[in-house]
């Protein structure tokens, strides 16, 4: 892992992006760790938020892909999202709609959100907005704490 994260440390800003790319999708990876180190190195912390929230957005919308593909079987199987995820996911969402894309940032919960949207067929450029804002706040917020609002700005 720390090879990884050394990696993604070395691409700066494309690091940043496959980082959060990589944790919108199905696989389990801390962006966060790599957006703090990456502000902490010196990089722009505005635009380490956006490349980040870039990532994860299109990481989340693979997300919604597969869910729109709807084959359950390789969901489970391929994927390893569990059936209890995904019914957890469809409580949460239903009747709601595509702003529930905004909990797509929630650990281990919002792939499974991201995959019941695109089962849904959500409303997809709701549902990327709702994600930006969702995944742009948390990752603001993130580095809000640990670096103090004068870096943001």
């Amino acid at each position: 892992m720390d090879a990884i994260v050394q990696f993604l440390l070395d691409y700066g800003y494309l690091g940043m992006w496959l980082a959060a790319f990589l944790a919108g999708t199905v696989v389990p990876f801390s962006s966060e760790v790599v957006l703090v180190t990456l502000v902490k190195m010196g990089l722009d912390p505005m635009l380490t938020i956006l490349f980040a929230t870039f990532g994860n957005v299109v990481g989340g919308m693979t997300c919604y892909w597969l869910g729109h593909l709807g084959n359950m079987h390789w969901i489970e199987h391929y994927f390893r999202v569990s059936p209890q995820k995904i019914a957890r996911a469809e409580r949460f969402v239903r009747g709601r709609g595509a702003w529930m894309g905004f909990f797509g940032f929630v650990p281990i919960l919002g792939s499974a959100i991201s995959i019941v949207l695109g089962m849904m067929r959500a409303n997809i450029p709701i549902t990327v907005v709702s994600m930006a804002l969702g995944k742009f706040i948390r990752y603001a917020v993130l580095i809000y704490i640990t670096e103090g609002a004068a870096s943001l700005f």
